[in-house]
This record gives structure tokens, C-alpha cells and sequence, in this order.
């Protein structure tokens, strides 16, 4: 079965009945060059993810971690490099018309940030989770949006003369016609 994990990396809800369930993510190459290319990467040479999916309240849960490598153009040598990323996933989804999703935000009213309370809950649309949906979105979280190598330095020096918008005009003024 080809196209990377696309089986593996779907749950119903319903599965959740059960219990939760454990997976561990390992997109194939052409995935992992497929997201790479949605997120604007070079390359992302590796990336794996333990996550739990668990039951909560009408939805599910999904708790765990990821770490990877993405390869990126610097900012500063415009020269590709590698290197790590990781981050946690902590995310509750509820499924649409679910009373514990958040009041219809998009009239008029405001997110209340708290780094205390958990994030309130997204919409499930449907009854699956796709956790490789998941894991981009958290990896796009992850990535340096300013990426520079380690060892890349800028210099710049301003120059001396006179910079301001009349000196182009002076210019203009002195040099014969």
C-alpha cells in the first residue's frame, strides 16, 4: 500500500471505545518530501512521532511528541543546512456541533490566551483523525521561520557618505549632462 502511512495514521473514533490507542509515525520518503514541500523545506530527511490518542469527554485527545530533521535555506548564506527539530502535541478535538467546542468565534468575539488552561478544543470534521495532518501542523509550529546556520555571521557596514534621500539627488545634480 503505497503513499506513506496513511492507514496507520488514521483512527476512528469509534476505535477509541477500546481504549486509547498508540501509534508511532514514520513517514516513508515520498511523505516526508510531499510535507516538505507544503512547508516551504529543502528537505526533511527524518521525522518520527509516538502520540496517544485517547477518548475525552465526546472526542478524543492526542498527547505525545515528535523530533525530525529539516533541511533549510539560511538566511544569511543562502547555503542549505540541517538540523533538529522536536516538539509535543497536545490536542483535544471535539467533534463538530459538539457542546464543548468554543462559542462561534467569528462574530465579533475574542480568544481569552491563557498559558495555564489547556487550548480550547478543535473541530473534528467527520469521524476520523488523521494524525500525519496532525504532526505537519505541529511541525510547521516547530520550524525556524528565520532559519541561519550555526556558524553564518552577517556583516554588514554602513557606508560612509552622506545617506540621506537628497545624496541620489546630488548625484544627479553634479554629474555633467
Amino acid at each position: 500500500m503505497g503513499g506513506g502511512m496513511t492507514v496507520e495514521g488514521t483512527i476512528r473514533l469509534g476505535d477509541l471505545a477500546a481504549g486509547p490507542v498508540r501509534r508511532r509515525l514514520k513517514p516513508d520518503a515520498q511523505t516526508r518530501a510531499a510535507l516538505a514541500a507544503r512547508l516551504g523545506l529543502e528537505a526533511l530527511p527524518e521525522l518520527e512521532a509516538d502520540l496517544e490518542v485517547r477518548p475525552w469527554m465526546d472526542g478524543c485527545e492526542v498527547v505525545g511528541g515528535f523530533d525530525g530533521k529539516v533541511t533549510q535555506v539560511c538566511g544569511v548564506s543562502l547555503e542549505p543546512f540541517t538540523q533538529t527539530v522536536s516538539g509535543d502535541i497536545d490536542l483535544r478535538l471535539a467533534p463538530e456541533g459538539s457542546p464543548h467546542l468554543p462559542a462561534d468565534l467569528t462574530v465579533g468575539g475574542e480568544i481569552e490566551v491563557s498559558l495555564d488552561t489547556p487550548d480550547p478544543p478543535e473541530p473534528l470534521e467527520g469521524d476520523t483523525i488523521d494524525l500525519m495532518v496532525i504532526l505537519g501542523e505541529h511541525l510547521a509550529l516547530a520550524i525556524d521561520p528565520f532559519p541561519k546556520r550555526p556558524d553564518a555571521v552577517f556583516e554588514w557596514s554602513p557606508e560612509t557618505e552622506d545617506a540621506s534621500p537628497f545624496a541620489a539627488l546630488r548625484a544627479l545634480k553634479k554629474s555633467p549632462e
